[in-house]
């Protein structure tokens, strides 16, 4: 029985993806990454802003507030990445990031302890997760439509709970849970790293070696390479693109704790539009939308950068009305570039 070439071509490519298979040296592979060259970016970039603003840039004061805010964003965008790596979106992650500051909000303002609340805080990320991945899985809706309902659930949700109020009463468990997010690590005299940059890299460097080193990080991208491929091949597609969700959900519901212990209030419009940025931190990473790309370091790189534009423009004097038009040009650019890596590649 002869065998069809395509279809045998098709499991090739399942199984080199599955199996990690490189063909490039280190040195193309670091060169062709757009994480590379995106490290590159903000450096010149860092550059240029400490000659023109050496009294206000480059200051230790400023490097510990850009790393604080991309810290949130870059926590986001971990999860970020493992949805798009499979060729999906995930529209919702702001509106959750609502949800679990109101739900933790609650619990802390009722005067159960810290831990009670980053417990339900993360059970509500990991609860509206699961219902995505369990929908766009099983029931087979597209994850687009799928996430923009649970965008519009979860707020909607959050505001009922709240009350439409702010919670700001923590109760005794509050100035733990604030010393979560508003904490720092003092390096030496006049230098600190905050607490939710110290989360962020150590998260960054947890999720690269999932990609590496483990079956489930190949999985991950073998499903958005070639899922049929990958079903050939004996990767369980559907209990992974639940989890990866799951995951998402997850990242978003830890930045909004880190984020409500950063401000000490909890609002239900916490993460309107982050969903925006979260994802444009990761294709400007080296995210591939159509799937199968992605790196936990250029989900990092990604938030760097956006947050670096920002601060830069705001010191030059820049209306900050402009800042989305920048960022979305780096978007456009991102993903331009990632096309033509994708068709020299083919």
């Amino acid at each position: 029985m002869s065998q069809n070439p395509s279809s045998s071509g098709s499991a090739n490519v399942g199984i080199e993806s599955v199996l990690g298979l490189q063909t490039q040296s280190p040195l193309q592979r670091l060169f062709g990454a757009q994480s590379f060259w995106v490290t590159i970016a903000l450096g010149l970039m860092c550059a240029v802003m400490s000659y023109l603003q050496p009294e206000s840039f480059a200051t230790s004061e400023n490097f510990y507030n850009i790393t604080r805010n991309f810290s949130f964003i870059g926590i986001m965008a971990l999860g970020m990445t493992v949805v798009i790596a499979t060729g999906g979106i995930d529209l919702s992650v702001g509106s959750i990031m609502g949800l679990t500051a109101v739900s933790c909000g609650l619990v802390l303002n009722a005067g159960y302890p810290w831990w009670a609340a980053v417990l339900v805080g993360l059970f509500a990320g990991f609860s509206a997760g699961l219902i995505n991945g369990l929908i766009i899985a099983y029931v087979g809706l597209s994850p687009f439509v799928t996430t923009l309902g649970m965008l519009s659930i979860a707020r909607s949700v959050a505001v009922v709970l709240s009350g439409n109020r702010m919670l700001y009463q923590f109760g005794p468990g509050g100035p733990t849970f604030k010393h979560f997010g508003g904490g720092a690590w003092r390096i030496a005299a006049g230098f600190e790293l905050s607490f939710p940059l110290l989360f962020l890299v150590a998260l960054t460097l947890l999720l690269a070696v999932i990609y590496k080193m483990t079956a489930w990080g190949r999985y991950v991208l073998a499903i958005g390479g070639n899922e049929q491929a990958a079903l050939l091949t004996g990767v369980p597609v559907k209990l992974v693109k639940v989890q990866v969700y799951v995951v998402s959900g997850l990242a978003a519901a830890f930045a909004a704790i880190l984020n409500v212990g950063w401000s000490g209030s909890a609002i239900n419009a916490l993460g309107s539009s982050y969903e925006l940025l979260a994802i444009s931190a990761a294709v400007i990473g080296g995210a591939n939308l159509m799937g199968g790309e992605a790196s936990a370091y250029g989900a990092f790189i990604g938030a760097a950068l956006i947050f670096t534009i920002r601060n830069a423009l705001l010191m030059q004097g820049v209306d900050s009305n402009w800042q989305g038009t920048f960022v979305g040009a780096f978007l456009i650019a991102a993903v331009y570039l990632g096309k033509i890596r994708g068709a020299r590649r083919e």
